[in-house]
């Protein structure tokens, strides 16, 4: 016996999107930070594009941006909830936007939680290397893990925005909601115009047959 009910499981591709999307950002994000550890020194920076964009090595003991250091054990939990949470949502997620959504912020999260789980000084503890600054745009340094984590939460406003669910449905906006259903209550017959000699009409607009009346009763007078 088949059930109408709609299947929430997700599909292969769409995992498959969100496993490819998160191994390339991690592996971005690690493999760039290995080639800053093992070119500069830390606190040494070199200008890719002048003064515009520099390569500044830092070690991070806060959030992204180098926001809130001194509070990494705190951020270390926060990022392994967020991971667990997206493999938990993982399986009900069927549109390919949202899967991309994801794997940008779960390549991103375990990113900067590998260094903090493994770097200096200690396990749990560790300090993220960031190294992209723009110093006339941006007071922070930050790395590529945070750029794919700061583009995922835009991917997801754009998402909210245009009411993309995980199931890859669109829910109308509650404007064209209301438009359809006052269109739905002003719908009703429709109005036929007569006929230009007043004769009556058929809903088509086609005049109607006329009617045959019967003639007038024969009245004799009794004599």
């Amino acid at each position: 016996m088949s059930s109408d009910k709609p299947t929430t499981k997700a599909s292969v591709r769409v995992l498959a999107t969100l496993a490819f999307v998160a191994v390339v950002a991690y592996g971005l994000d690690q493999g760039t930070k290995l080639l800053v550890t093992r070119t500069l020194v830390e606190g040494g920076s070199v200008d890719v594009v002048g003064e515009f964009f520099q390569l500044h090595f830092v070690k991070n003991p806060g959030a992204a941006f180098s926001f809130a250091s001194g509070s990494t054990w705190i951020f270390s939990i926060a990022a392994a909830g967020v991971a667990v949470a997206i493999l938990i949502v993982a399986r009900r997620i069927r549109s390919l936007a949202w899967s991309i959504m994801l794997g940008m912020l779960l390549g991103g999260t375990l990113g900067n939680l590998t260094d903090r789980l493994l770097r200096e000084p200690s396990f749990g503890q560790g300090h993220v290397i960031d190294f992209i600054y723009f110093p006339s745009l941006l007071p922070a340094i930050f790395n590529v893990a945070d750029v794919f984590i700061v583009s995922s939460m835009g991917l997801l406003l754009l998402l909210t925005l245009l009411g993309i669910g995980l199931d890859g449905t669109r829910t109308p906006s509650t404007k064209k909601a209301r438009r359809s259903a006052e269109d739905g209550q002003d719908g009703g017959s429709p109005v036929v115009d007569p006929a230009p000699d007043g004769q009556p009409t058929t809903p088509d607009g086609e005049p109607s047959a006329p009617a045959h009346t019967a003639p007038p009763a024969d009245r004799r007078s009794n004599s």
